[in-house]
């Protein structure tokens, strides 16, 4: 399906567009710099003065087990939810510019209703490119994200693993410099997350800065650069997977580490 200025839809949160990246009025958004971040609800605190700093190029994984508040803290670095307390700094630009050089993808991807093709073409019209310029583009992503045979399958039929790399590579196209994704394999079978694992690393050996949750250990083994490791909103260690894996620092670490239950 094509997009005409007659049936453009809101853009599915997370994703906007800025600059192309070889833009020179296109700022760098990292380092991230969180201070003293806190987020309360209902009475009751849900993260907890988190401190850190991620640099560019690292692929960085939020580690914890379920309700360690993985994905609180990457809504709230996104800007989807406010804190309320702490600052997030993004290199010092606004909380509105840093959103527009950025892409999230959720553990149950927002589709729109048309075909995977058509999906992509929205983004590219989102990122202002010419109508003419489109097809050829379209055409090379879907076939990145191993999806050339369904084009024209509607989206929303389509498997999760599917769906999910179609999501990965609606936001690649936008070329943003951070991807955020939250537990974007949870729900899928062994080879439909290691097509979604390949394709992450694609995206980030082509230059984009990944932040990903996760609470499954295998996966943050074979993707992480570094690890931040929530429990109960509290941030316990950031430090290189490869140290965090051989000698984690924290108890609650190790214990998850083992397969322990935590409380």
């Amino acid at each position: 399906m094509s997009v005409t200025a007659a049936t453009v839809e809101p853009a599915p949160a997370g994703l906007t567009a800025g600059p192309a990246p070889g833009d020179a009025r296109r700022p760098a958004l990292l380092p991230l710099t969180v201070r003293g971040l806190r987020l309360e609800a209902g009475g009751k605190t849900l993260i907890h003065d988190i401190d850190f700093t991620l640099q560019a190029g690292p692929k960085t994984i939020i580690l914890g087990p379920n309700g360690a508040g993985k994905s609180l803290l990457l809504r709230l670095c996104h800007g989807l939810i406010a804190q309320t307390g702490g600052q997030i700094d993004w290199a010092g630009r606004s909380p509105e510019a840093a959103r527009r050089d950025q892409a999230m993808v959720f553990q149950r991807p927002v589709l729109l209703r048309r075909s995977a093709a058509g999906n992509i073409a929205f983004a590219l019209s989102v990122k202002g490119i010419a109508r003419r310029q489109r097809p050829a583009l379209v055409k090379e992503a879907l076939a990145r994200a191993g999806l050339s045979a369904l084009a024209d399958r509607s989206a929303r039929v389509l498997s999760g693993g599917e769906q999910q790399r179609l999501a990965l590579a609606r936001a690649a196209i936008l070329e943003p410099q951070i991807l955020l994704l939250d537990e974007p394999t949870s729900n899928l079978d062994p080879a439909a997350t290691a097509a979604v694992e390949q394709l992450i690393a694609a995206i980030h050996a082509a230059g984009t800065k990944v932040i990903m949750t996760t609470h499954d250990l295998g996966q943050a083994r074979r993707l992480a650069d570094e690890v931040l490791f929530l429990h109960h909103g509290r941030l316990l260690e950031h430090t290189a997977a490869e140290r965090f894996f051989r000698q984690p620092e924290s108890s609650e670490a190790s214990a998850f580490m083992q397969g322990k239950l935590l409380w």
